[in-house]
This record gives C-alpha cells, structure tokens and sequence, in this order.
C-alpha cells in the first residue's frame, strides 16, 4: 500500500494534523471529532491493493469497479455511503503537439476523501499544498477537496485550449502562405489537431453535466454552501467547451480552404501544361506533315521551304504562348 498511496492527510480545522498510519484507525479518528476529515491520494492501484482502501471506507463495488478498469466518461454517481465522481485531465505535450488525457477519481463519503489518479497527467500534490495553505477554504471538509480538484482540471482546460489555439494559427499561416508548404504535411498536420481536439471534447464535453448537478445543489455529501464556487468551475468548463467547438469548427474550414486551394493548384497545373501541349502540337504537326516522304510534295523542292517552316513554326508558338500568357495560363 506504501507503493500506491502518494499521501494520506488528517485535515482537523482545515490544518494538517498528524495521525495513524493505519487507515481505519486513521478514519476512526477522523470521525471522533467531527469537524475532522481523512483525505487519502492513491495512484494506479491494482485490484487487491485498491481492495483494502475499498472495505475500509465501505466504497460501492460497481464505483470501485470503475476506478480499476479507469476507461470511463466524467460522471458523478450517487451510492448510498459515498458520492463517486471521475474526471478526465488533459496534457498538452509541446514536443509532439499532442493531448493526452488521464483519470481522476473522487470519492467522498463521511469524513473521507479518496481520490484515485491514473496516468501522469492528474497530479495532486499542488492541489494538496494550495489547500493546505488556504484553511479557510479547507475547512468546508471534502466538499473543498473536489471543488479545488475540479477547478485545477477545468482551469488546465483553459491553458491546452490555449495552447491548442495557437497550433492553430501556425497551421492557418502554413496553408493561406503564397507557396502552401508541404500539401500532404499540411494535410496530416490538420487531421491531427482534429484528433487532439477530439481528445479534448472527450474529456470536457460529458464533464458539463456533473458541474450542472453540483451547481443545482442537493448532491448528498456535498456542502449546499459550495454552490456559488461549483458555477464558478461551471463557468470555467463551458468557456473552455465553447472555445473547443470553435477550434474544431475552424479546423474544419482550414481543412476545406486547404482542399480547395489544392484543387485550384492542380486546375492551375493542368492549365499550364495544356498549354505547353498545344504550343507543342503545332510544330508537331507541321513536321509530322512534311516527315509522311511523298513523292509529289512541291514545297521539299523550293529553296527557301525549310526557313519558312521553321519561321511558321516559330510564329505559331509565339502567338500560343502571349495569349495563353494573356489569358493567365502561364
């Protein structure tokens, strides 16, 4: 257990107190009191080490389930002893441009707080230290532990989708620049951010509806007070939700601008070369003419024949080429 609890916590007041190692005992304490609460932070947990947390906290077996198997959707869930909550974090990754999400579970019961972190990108430890350097807020019991771990998950929203937007603005300069990069670069680049924006509506997109349920109040084991500062974290999630549909809707017409001017190049290349093919036509022609080696051919005996075909071959190609010029073909 030492391997996957990465902190375990009295919180009395909302001060930090030394307690048992043991976590019953630890619990038991906490509860003697009553204005006391243990706050125990765990990381990838296996089936039998998660077990011992989940009988001694008398944790639902289908919420437990669900923080094993850490595929889910954010949601909360309401179970007789304890409020089940699962948040999905997000990473933006600078060196590959890419957002990777974890998972974040909640459980709050009497006088308890479990929270279960999966993948590396759902830390803890600077949400732990900012509450213990706020007792005012901390002092609300768990209710200041999930709203403090769902405004650091929703406020890190803000900055990917910052970071999001300016991969975007590098790809809008790529595609409308006057020699349009790399076609199929810029193509892959475009899929790919649509996939990091899918990522991240994965991640914010079903969160909606559990901050509207803590916003609404009435969600047992949740202080009816913390109303104002769950809208607070609403307010936060639907900006951040609002400026993602707006990346992947502008994703989408950067793509088809790309698309498009693609198709205006390959037009522009098929003008082009139609016109060196007609311009080649011509003297093609005329020597394909006189190359057929018939007898009765009046011009191969005139002295000055071959200057004046190669003079009309010339003229040809020159008028060719000012109106196609003219035209913008060339």
């Amino acid at each position: 257990m030492r391997r996957v609890i990465v902190d375990s916590a009295i919180y009395r007041d909302g001060r930090r107190t030394p307690g048992p190692v043991d976590l019953s005992d630890a619990l038991d304490e906490a509860r003697a009191t009553g204005d006391a609460f243990l706050w125990v932070g765990l990381h990838e947990p296996s089936e039998a080490e998660f077990a011992h947390v989940a009988s001694e906290f008398a944790l639902h077996p289908l919420a437990v389930e669900d923080a094993l198997k850490a595929h889910q959707r954010p949601k909360l869930e309401v179970y007789d002893d304890s409020l089940f909550v699962v948040l999905k974090p997000i990473v933006y990754e600078p060196e590959s441009d890419r957002v990777s999400s974890g998972e974040l579970m909640v459980f709050i019961g009497d006088s308890f707080v479990v929270t279960v972190r999966h993948g590396e990108g759902a830390a803890l430890a600077a949400v732990r230290r900012r509450l213990e350097a706020e007792p005012a807020v901390l002092r609300h019991g768990p209710t200041a532990v999930l709203y403090a771990v769902s405004d650091a998950v929703v406020d890190h929203y803000l900055d990917v989708a910052g970071e999001l937007q300016v991969d975007l603005e590098e790809l809008e300069a790529d595609v409308f620049a006057p020699t349009g990069g790399n076609p199929s670069n810029t193509a892959e680049r475009i899929y790919t951010a649509k996939r990091q924006v899918l990522e991240f509506r994965r991640a914010s997109g079903p969160l909606v509806g559990p901050l509207a349920r803590l916003t609404a109040g009435s969600v047992p084991f949740v202080n009816e007070h913390a109303q104002p500062f769950f809208r607070d974290v609403n307010d936060h999630l639907l900006r951040s939700n609002e400026q993602v549909e707006g990346l992947d809707r502008l994703l989408s017409d950067v793509l088809s601008a790309h698309l498009a001017q693609m198709g205006v190049r390959q037009n522009d290349d098929m003008r082009k070369i139609s016109a060196w093919a007609a311009m080649a036509a011509v003297p093609t022609m005329i020597a394909g003419i006189y190359g057929m080696n018939f007898d009765h051919m009046p011009e191969l005996s005139w002295t000055w024949s071959y200057p004046a075909l190669i003079a009309l071959m010339a003229g040809f190609v020159a008028g060719l080429y000012r109106l196609f010029k003219r035209r913008g073909w060339l």
